[in-house]
């Protein structure tokens, strides 16, 4: 699917420049992860930080809704059949990027709703190995997008499924565990956070493997096509 896509962006300028901002917006919220991320784990989140971490998710809303606006138009004018399939695909993953951007934001707002440092035990390096398994997948999507890498694309949705299982796992041990309010806050929450960053990221990367009827849903078949032989 996205082969065609990316032909269409070459050749029609109108796609290209929703081709282009959507990557600007994938930019823009993987760059805010890894900030919300230091904020979280590395470093206390300072007044600048946060009226920088706000700055890029209202730029993040902001293309979204250019987006939205330039795929509207483009169906209203009229085209051709191709064309219109490619809009509907671009419509549904930039609400994804949107999305990534509002719980990267939750992320770097955590200690300022309650939430303590992250402890230096088992748990909390659990988290900081899960926060590295997202900011990896985020550094390989948009080249994996623009080149419509199905191999690698299949690869990352397998991996990123499964560092969502990771999530739920953290989760239920900080449940059981005896650690005050504070912290287990900043623990569920960040796992929390991390899996749904995630999910929207397999989501765009769906785009590239699945059909537009199946986006967001990982068909087993396709991603692995030995299965049932």
């Amino acid at each position: 699917m996205l082969k065609e896509l990316l032909g269409l962006f070459r050749t029609d300028d109108p796609l290209a420049r929703m081709g282009e901002d959507f990557g600007t917006m994938l930019d823009l919220s993987h760059g805010l992860t890894v900030r919300a991320g230091r904020v979280l784990l590395e470093e206390p989140s300072q007044g600048d930080d946060r009226k920088e971490i706000r700055k890029s998710d209202v730029q993040i809303n902001k293309l979204e809704r250019k987006i939205r606006k330039q795929v509207i138009a483009r169906l209203t004018l009229g085209t051709d059949a191709g064309a219109v399939t490619y809009c509907l695909l671009l419509m549904s993953i930039v609400k994804d990027v949107e999305r990534i951007g509002d719980y990267a934001k939750n992320l770097a707002e955590i200690h300022h709703e309650g939430g303590g440092p992250v402890p230096d035990d088992a748990n909390g390096a659990e988290l900081r190995a899960i926060r590295g398994l997202v900011e990896g997948t985020f550094g390989s999507v948009h080249e994996v997008f623009v080149s419509s890498d199905s191999v690698t694309a299949t690869g990352l949705i397998k991996d990123g499924r499964k560092t969502n299982r990771r999530c739920d796992r953290l989760i239920k041990m900080v449940a059981g565990s005896a650690y005050d309010a504070a912290t287990t806050t900043s623990l569920v929450l960040g796992a929390r956070y991390y899996k749904r960053i995630e999910s929207h990221l397999l989501n765009v990367l769906s785009g590239v493997v699945m059909p537009l009827h199946k986006l967001d849903y990982y068909d087993e078949r396709v991603l692995d096509p030995d299965i049932g032989k």
